[in-house]
């Protein structure tokens, strides 16, 4: 196989990496495995255009992409329009996604598995047709992200210490909204302070990742108002790996959930695979595309760690 490799070197872990040396470690990885492989380190303002770029190709047989949450999930839209197999190096904080796909989160790890990979057809989720890989969110996680970014943090740690911070922020002032929703025909009107809707199910003890991204579903879970002792109990809960057995969190599965917000008077904002983002009208939708996303995956004792529609071995 032919792959392009393209980096953000301002992207989470690879801002203290040595970047020469892991591009190094990965071309090595790549053609012992008998592959031909292209590498691009390029900043975060390059990205897209790098990524664009290589999809356009017709002499590529995948892609891969390396940097933090907001890169893998730009990567994926891109990869999802064009249809080239993508596959990620988590350099990330959370690399939820990577978790999903039972990618080790050592990026010096990764490398090698993806190179004796698989490739897979995984879903993806979309709302008003901007992708994502893991959760559209609304309320508490908003609020969070909001908090956190009126922080200043240049590192890890930083980002992690900001995030607490912000967190306690959320828990004293908890936010307490409407929405109408139709979810594959249920209709209901809730009074909330939380809403995910995810790529897939979240996993039964995970920290809010799914455990198989191949299942054809959307996760929409909701949390009523909360006082700040709930917002703290739910955060508890989610701590222990128990978002979804939390009692304060209704679940349901849907192929489409529409949103619809009857009290809007002031900024609302959302949270697409962890980037803070403005809602400019009152109707939201989210969909979810089976089997519409080429993932290169990893393989345990030669199968993939998920269920595949269709694969194919490298």
């Amino acid at each position: 196989m032919k792959v392009k490799a393209i980096f953000n070197r301002d992207g989470g872990t690879f801002r203290t990496t040595d970047m020469g040396a892991y591009g190094r470690r990965v071309e090595e990885a790549f053609r012992a495995a008998g592959h031909t492989i292209e590498i691009d380190i390029v900043s975060s303002d390059g990205m897209l255009e790098a990524l664009e770029t290589a999809c356009r190709r017709g002499d590529l047989d995948a892609i891969i992409a390396g940097g933090g949450d907001g890169t893998i999930s730009a990567a994926a839209g891109i990869a999802w329009r064009s249809g080239m197999p993508l596959g990620i190096i988590p350099a990330g904080t959370m690399n939820l996604f990577a978790r999903s796909l039972k990618l080790p989160i050592d990026i010096w790890k990764v490398p090698e598995v993806l190179a004796r990979g698989t490739i897979i057809d995984g879903d993806i989720g979309s709302a008003d047709g901007r992708a994502f890989v893991h959760q559209f969110s609304m309320g508490l996680h908003a609020r969070l992200v909001r908090y956190r970014n009126a922080f200043r943090f240049a590192s890890r740690l930083g980002k992690i210490g900001a995030s607490t911070r912000a967190a306690i922020g959320v828990i004293l002032n908890p936010p307490d909204f409407e929405i109408e929703f139709d979810a594959d025909g249920h209709r209901e009107l809730r009074h909330v302070s939380h809403i995910s809707v995810s790529n897939n199910h979240f996993g039964h003890a995970t920290l809010m990742y799914a455990d198989d991204v191949t299942a054809g579903h959307l996760g929409f879970y909701t949390a009523p108002p909360l006082t700040s002792a709930g917002v703290a109990k739910l955060a508890f809960d989610i701590l222990r790996g128990r978002f979804r057995a939390s009692p304060l969190i209704t679940e349901m599965s849907a192929l489409a959930v529409d949103l619809h917000f009857p009290k809007v008077d002031r900024k609302i904002n959302c949270v697409v695979d962890g980037e803070l983002l403005p809602i400019r009208q009152r109707d939201v939708s989210l969909r979810i595309h089976p089997g519409e996303l080429k993932l290169l995956v990893g393989t345990i004792d030669g199968d993939p760690p998920v269920s595949a529609y269709s694969s194919t071995q490298m």
